[in-house]
């Protein structure tokens, strides 16, 4: 792993612009559970009956008690050394993008860790699904951070939008929806224009989100891979390193 490690390195260096892109291997280090397989199972539910808007649309309630489980749980978790070094990769080099698939706000709060304030700060992220500590309108589309309480107690208690007085849902991207358009094309932006992607706990398996490092790939750009595993995304990598983030991105990015 050390001679990978200084390619690594030396592709890290002579990079001006990055882009890292993330997934939920990141996350899984700080014990952020990823609700996947028999262990992600909630009162007999799979994510993808209680993850749609048709779900949210005939029993909002049942929907919303999963998802105030799921901060509450998040709540309890912690940037990691992984989460941490790509901030400070971001406040200390302003051509630095952090694209995340996840939707657990841990970029966000290593941000603040690493900045003192999430103001505007070049390390916070891109987030492509969302965000489950934010809410949104289903009717206007209204946003505002999300209550860490929920109380599911009947429809009338559930968070309602101060604007249109509809039902507020968590501002995620659901099963059969499309991602926001605005942000996709950002991210895509930034990385076809990247000297470097960096592809950080990703299965490189759900898309759009997987095709962000082939746009950097396709305008010539370098990749770095750190994963645990291989994925489709191995064989274009200049380096992979199979090992957990949190070990090489401190190796990489060093305090």
């Amino acid at each position: 792993m050390n001679e990978t490690l200084e390619q690594a390195r030396a592709l890290l260096e002579n990079a001006r612009r990055i882009v890292a892109v993330t997934g939920a291997g990141i996350s899984a280090e700080s014990g952020v559970p990823t609700f996947r397989g028999p262990e992600g199972l909630w009162k007999s539910h799979r994510p993808e009956e209680l993850a749609t808007a048709a779900a949210f649309a005939r029993d909002p309630q049942t929907v919303w008690e999963w998802y105030g489980w799921r901060r509450e749980l998040i709540a309890t978790c912690s940037p990691n050394p992984a989460h941490l070094a790509l901030a400070r990769l971001a406040l200390d080099h302003p051509e630095v993008a952090i694209i995340t698939q996840n939707v657990d706000g841990l970029h966000t709060r290593a941000a603040t860790e690493e900045a003192g304030h999430v103001d505007f700060s070049p390390a916070l992220p891109i987030e492509l699904h969302g965000s489950i500590n934010r809410d949104r309108c289903s009717a206007c589309d209204a946003r505002r951070p999300g209550s860490p309480v929920i109380d599911v107690t009947s429809i009338d208690t559930l968070p309602q939008c101060d604007r249109c007085s509809a039902l507020m849902r968590p501002d995620v991207v659901w099963f059969g929806e499309v991602l926001n358009e605005v942000i996709l094309d950002r991210a895509f932006r930034l990385a076809r224009s990247a000297d470097l992607c960096l592809v950080v706990g990703t299965s490189a398996l759900v898309h759009p989100a997987a095709s962000v490092p082939l746009a950097t790939l396709g305008n010539g750009g370098k990749l770095i891979e750190i994963n645990i595993q291989e994925t489709s995304l191995t064989p274009y990598a200049s380096a992979q390193l199979n090992a957990p983030a949190g070990i090489v991105l401190t190796k990489l990015i060093p305090e």
